[in-house]
């Protein structure tokens, strides 16, 4: 599998991104280019870890307040497998849910 990067999460679980969801999120979000590293951040030290409403789903949220956009959230959903994490889309919204 064709990784941009895996790592540890906040509750010492492996996430990671691949090539294929990268170029997925990119088309659909382009100014996620310039996110990577706070997508990685934010699995790290992310401001809420939020359970979504379909199973083996976590929303993971940061705060950027320099952010110069009302959606000043960056969201991660990740699915899990087998307690292995992938990213499944990144985006900003304006509020946690």
């Amino acid at each position: 599998m064709n990784l941009i990067f895996e790592i540890i999460d906040k509750t010492g679980r492996k996430i990671h991104l691949s090539k294929e969801r990268w170029s997925h999120i990119t088309t659909i979000h382009s100014e996620m280019n310039n996110y990577l590293e706070q997508i990685k951040q934010t699995l790290i030290k992310p401001s809420k870890i939020v359970p979504h409403e379909k199973e083996n789903l976590r929303n993971y949220y940061s705060y950027l307040k320099h952010r110069k956009h009302p959606e000043k959230y960056l969201r991660i959903i990740v699915k899990y497998l087998n307690n292995h994490g992938f990213i499944i889309t990144t985006l900003f919204v304006r509020d946690i849910k």
